[in-house]
């Protein structure tokens, strides 16, 4: 018998414009499961899975393989994820539509070129064969900028200090006006953007980070805000800055040190860029930080482990100090005081999907069974302890 508002695989597959074949084949794959099975095994959509097979063809376009499509559409049945996938599949949009124009004008100077009887530059063209590539490098974007997403989510929407730790970040600079500013690891601009109004007039900021997506999405949210002139985009490794001495007056490093893969060699490059009496602040966490959710995930499979790598071992409230002192004698630490009263489940789990663990090996075939465990957790409120802060470090 068929479910009102339902479609069966036939009618589905027919105004999806897809073939029945391939419906089935996203059934088996556990890529796109059908809503309701009746008793005789039957198979029915409903209009949320057409929301669902968009991505799903969507990602198909920009060359994920269906492994990669099935991680990342798991959870976006919620709005609460839809939503959140669909502003970060525009982002990829725009940059695909970016590159094609890209290589549309490099072609098209290359067959002038040709044309005119002139030498071709064969350096652009080795630019044109790199440019044809980049959808190799789709999958870390899109993944870098959902864990971002997320966990920026998490904290606006649940946190007790109302402050906000952007804003709280930006008034521990305390600029006021004419300096010149370095962030490493800028990340999607979200520091700038969030303190827009605040910014002084003659406030100098080059923008660095290693990614050339995540640069791409700085320049954007900072053009759509109308603040893009006032900034520098650089791609840059930390442990190399491109930068002359004592070029800056502050240099941030907001939560990216414990990634970096020599922080003492990328200390040393911040004091070379610092100027005389210049100020480091970099950001960290505490050994307790969201320590509740990790217990959380234990709970509910001993073998999930979140990050395989403990960030603040590496740098972090704890130890920090150790890889300052011998650079900068005058650092101190100071305490964000803060923490999480989460009520709903969606992005709670958005933030657990996020982390750099192997949650998703053991989560994939048990979401359903792991949304009600959470939902289960949250209902009267879930408390998780918040331990971060900055180093803030001067330049003798």
């Amino acid at each position: 018998m068929k479910k009102e508002s339902y479609f069966s695989s036939g009618e589905f597959a027919k105004m999806a414009q897809v073939t029945l074949r391939t419906i089935r084949y996203y059934d088996q794959q556990n890529i796109l499961k059908p809503s309701y099975v009746n008793d005789s095994g039957a198979r029915f959509y409903s209009e949320k899975d057409f929301a669902k097979l968009q991505q799903i063809l969507l990602f198909k376009y920009l060359g994920f393989s269906l492994k990669e499509i099935r991680e990342m559409t798991l959870d976006n049945f919620d709005c609460h994820f839809m939503l959140n996938s669909l502003a970060i599949q525009k982002k990829l949009i725009q940059d695909r539509i970016e590159q094609m124009r890209l290589i549309e004008q490099a072609i098209e100077d290359t067959a002038s070129t040709l044309r005119t009887g002139k030498e071709v530059d064969w350096n652009q063209m080795r630019e044109l064969i790199h440019l044809t590539a980049v959808e190799k490098s789709l999958k870390n974007q899109y993944q870098n900028a959902s864990n971002i997403s997320s966990r920026i989510q998490l904290h606006h929407k649940y946190s007790l200090n109302k402050q906000g730790w952007f804003h709280w970040l930006y008034e521990q600079c305390r600029f006021c006006g004419g300096e010149t500013v370095l962030e490493i690891g800028c990340g999607d601009g979200t520091l700038w953007t969030s303190n827009q109004t605040r910014l002084p007039a003659s406030l100098s900021v080059t923008l660095s980070d290693l990614s050339d997506g995540m640069l791409r999405d700085a320049r954007r949210n900072l053009t759509e805000n109308n603040i893009e002139s006032r900034f520098t985009f650089i791609a840059a490794d930390a442990d190399a800055l491109p930068f002359d001495d004592n070029s800056f007056d502050v240099v941030l490093a907001n939560h990216v040190l414990f990634y970096c893969s020599n922080i003492a060699q990328v200390c040393k490059e911040i004091k070379r860029v610092l100027k005389p009496d210049g100020i480091f602040i970099a950001s960290t966490y505490g050994r307790a930080h969201m320590q509740e959710i990790s217990r959380l995930v234990a709970d509910f499979d001993s073998r999930i482990v979140l990050s395989a790598d403990k960030l603040y071992e590496r740098f972090g409230k704890e130890n920090g100090g150790a890889y300052l002192a011998p650079l900068f004698p005058h650092t101190q630490w100071l305490d964000y005081e803060d923490g999480l009263f989460v009520t709903e489940a969606e992005p709670l789990i958005s933030y657990i999907l996020s982390c750099h663990g192997n949650q998703n090996q053991y989560l994939l075939n048990r979401y359903g069974d792991f949304r009600s465990y959470v939902s289960q957790k949250v209902q009267h409120g879930f408390s998780v302890t918040k331990e971060a802060g900055i180093f803030i470090a001067k330049n003798d």
